[in-house]
């Protein structure tokens, strides 16, 4: 029996690792491979809105290890990590490590699992910002570099690869996150009642979510995406904000909190909210804001536009199909972008497969 050790820690992880442990579990039961896999939960997001409800949401199952590596700086916390992945590795002696795309928790579990000569399995490999002032972006090159399997999501992905001289075990899988929007997209739509409980009808609100370092640690940034928010959001057309409780913490220390709360009528704040009740939001809302990779992804698979609040994206294939206008941190820019959103042409992006690229990478596995 093989044993694999899947790492995650924050909660795109928790949705893309969801679809791989349902394929690894189908073909358990069928008879076509013999896999036990543990999950190692990094602590990384820790709040329980950001954490455990993700969990009950994708009947993920329950983490065989929970580390408490949250809120220190980018070094203590991937040292912490590194320390404490390491012993468990020794100790279980796994076939592969299993590590998803570009948090902490990622290359912790990457650079633990390689100076063990253990195999890293990456999922999300190949995406490129060309931003090497983002975490993420030195997080996801140094992981590719340690990989032996490489799963990407989209033949960009394989291309940016293959520029830095890695082109062994490199595979076009498609998108596991296209998987999971198919699956439980179609739960959200019978079994979330979100849009109700707030009183919005379909299409009469826009959906903000902020939580990149770039965005939140700068009180410039983040007051410039807010202004532009306030200057959007109507009384008739609100935007809902699902708060991260980072976000949360820098606008109450740079003095911004208690005005947005005023402005409740149009800017109406919510605690984080489960996979399954995000979905809903995202499929019900006339437009998307967003500094997230994942839901510039996920306002795709919905079909709602997106507005990127980054200068860059590692998603490309979306703003050249029409679903994605960049617009980064500027309040001009932002309201350009909101005004625009609803003249812009689209097409299908073919890219993300058909909705199996759990089973294909199980296959690959």
């Amino acid at each position: 029996m093989k044993k694999l050790i899947t790492i995650v820690g924050a909660r795109p992880q928790f949705v893309k690792a969801a679809m791989v442990s349902r394929a690894i579990e189908a073909g358990n039961a069928s008879g076509e491979h013999t896999m036990q896999e543990l999950i190692l939960h990094t602590g990384q997001h820790y709040d329980a809105c950001m954490s455990d409800i993700f969990f009950a949401d994708l009947h993920l199952p329950a983490p065989a290890w929970r580390l408490n590596c949250s809120a220190t700086t980018h070094g203590s916390m991937t040292g912490r990590m590194l320390e404490a992945i390491e012993e468990i590795l020794i100790g279980e002696k796994p076939d592969a490590v299993i590590v998803y795309g570009d948090t902490n928790s990622t290359l912790a579990g990457a650079m633990a699992a390689a100076k063990l000569r253990i195999p890293v399995v990456h999922i999300e490999a190949g995406l490129r910002s060309f931003n090497r002032a983002m975490p993420e972006e030195i997080n996801r090159v140094l992981t590719d570099h340690l990989a032996g399997l490489l799963c990407c999501p989209t033949r960009l992905a394989v291309k940016n690869l293959a520029q830095e001289g890695i082109t062994d075990a490199v595979h076009h899988v498609g998108d596991v996150m296209y998987d999971a929007a198919l699956l439980f997209g179609a739960l959200a739509a019978s079994r979330s009642d979100v849009p109700e409980r707030l009183g919005l009808p379909p299409g009469s609100y826009r959906l903000c979510t902020v939580h990149r370092a770039e965005n939140t640690d700068s009180p410039e940034r983040l007051a410039a995406i807010f202004r532009a928010l306030m200057a959007v959001a109507s009384g008739d057309c609100p935007i809902v904000v699902p708060l991260h409780p980072r976000t949360e913490s820098r606008l109450k220390s740079f003095g911004m909190y208690d005005g947005i709360m005023r402005a409740a009528d149009r800017i109406r704040i919510i605690p984080p909210a489960g996979f399954i009740d995000m979905a809903a939001l995202e499929m019900n809302a006339l437009t998307i804001l967003t500094d997230s990779g994942g839901v510039q992804k996920e306002a795709y698979f919905h079909r709602t536009p997106c507005i990127t609040l980054r200068n860059e994206t590692e998603w490309t294939e979306t703003v050249e199909a029409g679903w994605n206008i960049i617009a980064g941190h500027d309040t001009d820019s932002i309201i350009a972008a909101v005004a625009g959103s609803s003249h812009t042409q689209r097409k299908d992006i073919e890219e993300y497969g058909d909705g199996h690229a759990a089973e294909a990478i199980v296959a690959l596995l």
